[in-house]
């Protein structure tokens, strides 16, 4: 397993990764993104959002979407997770820690004040998992730091 910086030429897996995604979360008629959107939000001159691949004896089994954030409190940037999806044949592998392991390594890495994210309310599975690995609830809600 490795986990590497998306390239362009990423794009069209990604997009199938993100249907995935839209249809576990019960929502694929809501996808709208296409290879060429990813193409100009991920690889423009000067990106806001960034994506990192989990790969597996060279095929893409996992991904992590996510862009900075700032905090006015801290003074300090941070990162967002928008997505983490690893398909689910490829789950209990420990490639989702991983990927969250490579976050916080940045985060670190860059001085960054926190990584935080949110997840469905009804997304037991998701919330057990952050929850194992000693993520804490913020503001009572479904949002993690």
């Amino acid at each position: 397993m490795k986990i590497v910086r998306a390239l362009p030429q990423d794009c069209e897996v990604i997009l199938e990764l993100i249907k995935d995604l839209a249809e576990y979360e019960k929502a694929p008629h809501e996808v709208k993104a296409t290879v060429k959107d990813l193409e100009a939000t991920l690889f423009s001159s000067q990106p806001s959002a960034f994506c990192d691949l989990v790969k597996v004896d060279g095929e893409t089994v996992g991904f992590a979407i996510w862009f900075l954030n700032y905090s006015t409190w801290q003074g300090k940037y941070g990162i967002y997770l928008e997505d983490l999806f690893i398909k689910p044949e490829f789950r209990g592998a420990g490639y989702g820690k991983a990927l969250l392991k490579h976050l916080a390594k940045l985060c670190i890495e860059n001085g960054y004040g926190r990584l935080q994210w949110w997840v469905l309310d009804w997304n037991k599975p998701a919330i057990d998992f952050y929850l194992s690995l000693g993520a804490k609830r913020w503001m009572s809600g479904p949002y993690f730091a």
